[in-house]
């Protein structure tokens, strides 16, 4: 699991491999990640973009960016969140994800929210 707070908006992250989707005789290995963005803040705010690296076990790092998540960009009140569930595929079994989403403010400022590094790996391997 992963947590960053930033301003107010926290970030908390879950991820899981998903076996029936990889093939790791084709160096193919599908994760799935849910993602929570929480606003413990007093000001509204809505996610603009996101901006992904995405580095697999050989040190392939990939740059990841677009508006929104899965097709939105969020309002969130204070006290609100924001949950969704995205996929990504590696060809190694172990990798690392980070990034930062685009948020903007009520008054119209734009900050990133962190989203801190965390581990793609299969289950019940040494890490």
């Amino acid at each position: 699991m992963s947590d960053a707070l930033i301003r107010g908006i926290r970030v908390s992250v879950n991820t899981q491999y998903v076996p029936e989707q990889s093939s790791p005789r084709d160096h193919r290995y599908v994760f799935a990640y849910t993602i929570r963005i929480a606003n413990e803040s007093k000001h509204r705010v809505q996610l603009k973009s996101r901006h992904w690296i995405i580095t697999d076990g050989d040190g392939k790092v990939e740059e990841v960016q677009g508006p929104g998540v899965v097709g939105v960009q969020p309002t969130l009140p204070p006290g609100q969140g924001f949950e969704y569930t995205s996929g990504c595929v590696l060809a190694t079994p172990r990798g690392e994800m980070k990034g930062t989403y685009q948020m903007q403010g009520e008054d119209g400022e734009m900050f990133d929210a962190e989203i801190a590094p965390f581990v793609l790996t299969l289950p019940y391997t040494l890490n």
